[in-house]
């Protein structure tokens, strides 16, 4: 009798040691029993009925799901690789356990299928220069989805787009096309800015003839700095007193009363001055 009774003491020592769980901080127990859903336990100790109570632990930290590689195609009907990947966590482990069964493994598909509907409606451009906005549509679509399972979606990311070769190259083209086209319009404008600066100059400098001759000076002033042989410009205004010299008003030559030789002497001196070797 002792020996029975001290068997039956095991057993159940055992039974109690066995049915004794631990639960973590970041974990929580959806407990049934008999079938039938308890309030949820842990964390800490959590001492279960024989035969009578079952456990599920329920990870409520965050995470990571990789979503494998998409074959999609563009609504501008460029064929594309995509992956991506995808952070959820769980909010209610009730739901999660007593609402889907293996909700990772829902969530997952429900993000693949998700990728494929969201990036067929947008074009290639937005899907290589709008990742922000098409992200954000993903996880509000996701997380819409897995609200009734206890899931909360934080962040969905498009990790690789991989696109033909063919369209890498011509990609290629268009933007070595864009930078041309970028690199005319900049010289064109630098060039109707200096043009339009010219046309601005002229105006004044037209309006005001003093500048003309100041700007003439500092002309001359510039070129007299450097050692070379400078030929000045002849105003017409000296060589009016030589206009009409052999002619009378009539046209007719003249016979006498010029002396058109001391005339030629003058006008060969005067040239002769107006070239100046090296101004110092």
């Amino acid at each position: 009798m002792l020996y029975a009774a001290l068997l039956v003491l095991v057993v159940l020592l055992g039974l109690t040691v066995v049915n004794t769980k631990v639960l973590r901080e970041y974990e929580r127990g959806v407990l049934f029993r008999l079938g039938r859903l308890k309030p949820l336990a842990g964390p800490g100790l959590v001492f279960l009925i024989p035969f009578v109570d079952r456990l599920v632990r329920v990870d409520l930290r965050t995470v990571t799901l990789t979503i494998p590689p998409q074959e999609v195609i563009t609504r501008d009907n460029v064929p594309a690789r995509v992956n991506a990947v995808a952070y959820f966590k769980v909010t209610d482990p009730a739901r999660a356990i007593t609402e889907v069964e293996e909700y990772a493994v829902a969530t997952s598909q429900i993000a693949q299928t998700t990728l494929r509907s969201v990036l067929g409606h947008a074009e290639l451009d937005d899907l290589l220069a709008e990742r922000d906005q098409l992200n954000d549509s993903l996880r509000r679509i996701i997380d819409e989805q897995t609200e009734p399972w206890g899931i909360k979606v934080t962040t969905v990311e498009i990790k690789d787009v991989e696109i033909p070769e063919a369209m890498q190259r011509a990609m290629a083209r268009q933007a070595e096309a864009e930078r041309e086209r970028r690199a005319k319009i900049i010289n064109s404008e630098g060039e109707f800015q200096a043009a339009q600066k010219v046309y601005e100059a002229a105006e004044i400098l037209s309006r005001n003839p003093a500048a003309i001759q100041l700007r003439y000076l500092q002309t001359l002033l510039e070129l007299g700095g450097e050692k070379s042989t400078i030929v000045f410009p002849l105003p017409m205004d000296l060589l009016k007193p030589f206009q009409g010299a052999g002619q009378h008003a009539d046209g007719e030559p003249v016979e006498s009363g010029l002396d058109l030789s001391a005339q030629a002497d003058a006008l060969r001196q005067l040239l002769n001055g107006s070239e100046v070797d090296g101004l110092h």
